[in-house]
């Protein structure tokens, strides 16, 4: 339970920090860290507008949406701080639970009727047939090295005691970094302040979207940052230490990740379209690289 509260006030403050790192960086002054859980708050006393073209999907699949993440949070450990739910292939739960949450989102985007998001739907269903490869890969590779398949056990065994496992970490933590941006259709995938349609990907899906809902789906993309931020986390802090130093640097490890992608974003352009699909593809390759490393060290080849 204590990692799944991590995860949730991590969630908190995660959206607004790369909003803050990007304003400074802009030489801006910008809002405050807490200003996207203040417009949460706004949007969840507000009603939402549901068109007539609409029908009972579009009403009742961003609810079942949120359900599914923080279900997908539940299953992050961290350290010796157990998970709430957590099984032999616990992983395989957890990536389904994501494509379970993005299938819903696509389906109520697909209900409008409209052409713009019905192009955003099949791109955002497009990059995640492309990402999916690399999670799997590389959660596959940490299950060989540890010899486990759940990712309380995955993590818990697994130490840094070579070279060679530590640049299995910093594979993991790069791939990781750069799914989250792929999920969370950021730069250099998608671009979250366009406000042309035909390049948007996630923004134009939720453009029908209002109220109670539109604040639904901004929590959701928080604890997405989180989740995957609990994931790197997990890669990066060695086991062993005090609880309370073990929350600080989970707290600091998200913090510093929020505000790298605030930086990334600042200064990285967004991909042509026609090279998303080769970016993505690459960390599969990356991801591929990662394995044979794992079956080096265990004299597979």
């Amino acid at each position: 339970m204590t990692a799944l509260i991590l995860i949730f006030i991590c969630a908190l403050f995660f959206p607004g920090t790369i909003g803050k790192t990007k304003a400074i960086l802009s030489g801006r002054k910008g809002a405050g860290i807490f200003q996207p859980i203040k417009d949460i708050i706004r949007l969840l006393k507000k009603g939402s507008v549901y068109s007539e073209t609409t029908s009972v999907i579009f009403q009742y699949t961003i609810p079942i949406y949120l359900a599914t993440i923080v279900v997908a949070a539940c299953i992050i450990p961290y350290e010796n701080f157990m998970s709430v739910i957590s099984f032999n292939g616990d992983f395989i739960f957890f990536a389904y639970l994501i494509g379970l949450g993005r299938f819903l989102m696509i389906s109520s985007a697909m209900d409008t009727g409209s052409g713009f998001e019905g192009m955003g739907a099949n791109r955002e269903a497009y990059y995640a047939l492309l990402i999916e490869p690399a999670f799997f890969i590389l959660i596959g590779s940490l299950a060989m090295f540890t010899g486990y398949t759940s990712f309380s056990e995955i993590f818990i065994n697994l130490h840094y005691t070579s070279y060679f496992s530590i640049m299995i970490a910093a594979l993991a933590v790069y791939i990781l970094a750069q799914i989250t941006l792929v999920e969370n259709s950021r730069l250099p995938v998608d671009d979250p302040k366009t406000h042309l349609e035909l390049t948007m990907v996630h923004e134009v899906m939720v453009l029908d979207h209002s109220g109670f809902d539109l604040a639904l789906i901004h929590i959701g993309t928080a604890l997405k940052f989180s989740i995957f931020g609990g994931l790197i986390a997990n890669c990066i802090i060695p086991t062993g230490m005090n609880d309370i130093v073990k929350i600080g640097m989970f707290i600091m490890v998200q913090f510093t990740f929020a505000m790298g992608i605030g930086l990334f974003e600042s200064f990285r352009a967004r991909n042509k379209m026609v090279r998303n699909s080769e970016f993505i593809i690459n960390l599969s390759a990356i991801a591929v690289l990662l394995i044979f490393v794992v079956m080096i060290l265990n004299h597979n080849i």
